[in-house]
C-alpha cells in the first residue's frame, strides 16, 4: 500500500536542518505542541495529512523537492507520515520523536501561533 520510507536518527539529521537542506516537521496534533516543539519545526498534524490537507496541501506544493523530516511523540505517527509522503513521491523521512531531538541538545521551544 505505501512505499517504504527511510528512517534516520535525529542526530543524523541535525546538520541538514541547521543548514536548511531539509525541513523538520512535527506531525503531532496541535494539542500536543504546548509542551514544546523542536526549533525550526513546521507544525503539520498527521490528521491533516490523512484528512482534507487544509495545511499540508499548500506546504507540499511549496516544497515538492525538499527532504521532509517527520517526528512525533514516540516515532509511530512520523513513520506513517513519512510512508505516506514517500508513496506520493515526496522525500519523506521518519526521524523519530521530539524526545530524541531534545536529547541531541536541539532547542525545544514554545510553538509559534498559527496564522
Amino acid at each position: 500500500m505505501f512505499t517504504a520510507a527511510p528512517s534516520l536518527s535525529a542526530r543524523e539529521c541535525l546538520e541538514r536542518v541547521r543548514t536548511g537542506d531539509a525541513l523538520l516537521i512535527d506531525v503531532r496534533e496541535a494539542r500536543e505542541w504546548g509542551d514544546g516543539v523542536a526549533d525550526r519545526a513546521v507544525l503539520l498534524p498527521l490528521s491533516d495529512l490523512t484528512g482534507n490537507r487544509a495545511h499540508w496541501q499548500a506546504f507540499l506544493a511549496a516544497n515538492p523537492n525538499r527532504e521532509l523530516l517527520c517526528y512525533c511523540r514516540m516515532g509511530g505517527r512520523s513513520a506513517l507520515a513519512a510512508r505516506i509522503l514517500a508513496s506520493e513521491g515526496f522525500k519523506g523521512v521518519n526521524v523519530g520523536s521530539v524526545g530524541e531531538w531534545s536529547a541531541t541538545g536541539w532547542p525545544i521551544v514554545p510553538p509559534a501561533p498559527r496564522p
